[in-house]
């Protein structure tokens, strides 16, 4: 189905039938990652797996969006389409619109899979990559034309710039670097709903650190570890992330 949000179009894909369970992906995703999973749960529920706006199909916004947006938009789908007390599963980026949701809304049950839910922790080497952009920026944007500008600029960001941000487009490339820096440990105390984290011990984008704390920090949350993976723990081990999901759902 196609969401109308702002006058932009928002995909969703629907399948099954019963208790709603949203699926939000993580970022440079769409909602084909979770296929699987989808499949699963649409036995006995009603599953809406999301195209965040700006990937897949969906068309991105016109301003620089953060969490916030992001979840206020899944929250208007919600209230529109009169879901009550949906189960939400976010991977990575999902998992922070899944956490912001959670903490201010009715939910049966939330799975945070490797999410990104905590700013991550800056070397000193973070901080020498983010500032010679800047000023190597500045410099072209100063002393050059606007095509040898731009021209360098690129090249300079291929070489420094991590492949989501590089792949994606200027309106994204602004997003992103809001949303990585937002954190949300205020908001962990405030879920009544239970919580499974399911992370992989290898994951260096959401360290399993990250995990440890969510799950001392969020009144009713259990963690699985999905050992010999990484940021994409549910797809390297794909039959244990199975058999947690029907034990979490109740799925016979």
């Amino acid at each position: 189905m196609i969401y109308k949000y702002d006058n932009k179009d928002i995909f969703v894909e629907v399948s099954g039938e019963g208790e709603a369970v949203l699926l939000l992906h993580g970022w440079g995703c769409t909602h084909d990652i979770f296929a699987p999973l989808a499949k699963l749960l649409s036995g006995q529920y009603k599953v809406y797996s999301f195209d965040f706006p700006g990937f897949g199909v969906s068309q991105e916004p016109d301003a620089v969006w953060g969490v916030e947006e992001y979840t206020r938009m899944v929250e208007r789908f919600v209230a529109e389409n009169k879901i009550e007390n949906p189960s939400l599963v976010g991977h990575s980026f999902g998992g922070r619109v899944s956490l912001l949701y959670s903490s201010r809304n009715k939910v049966a049950r939330v799975v945070l899979v490797d999410a990104a839910d905590i700013k991550p922790k800056r070397s000193w080497k973070y901080y020498y990559k983010v500032y010679t952009y800047k000023c190597a920026r500045w410099l072209c944007t100063a002393f050059l034309p606007k095509e040898k500008a731009e021209s360098l600029m690129n090249k300079f960001r291929k070489n420094s710039g991590s492949s989501d941000y590089n792949n994606a487009s200027p309106m994204m490339r602004r997003i992103l670097s809001k949303v990585v820096n937002e954190d949300l440990k205020h908001v962990m105390p405030l879920i009544d709903a239970p919580v499974l984290l399911f992370w992989g011990n290898l994951d260096t984008a959401t360290p399993l650190d990250d995990a440890k704390y969510m799950e001392k920090h969020i009144k009713d949350a259990g963690l699985v570890v999905a050992h010999g993976t990484g940021h994409f723990s549910f797809l390297e081990n794909p039959g244990l992330f199975a058999s947690v999901m029907k034990n979490f759902f109740k799925i016979s």
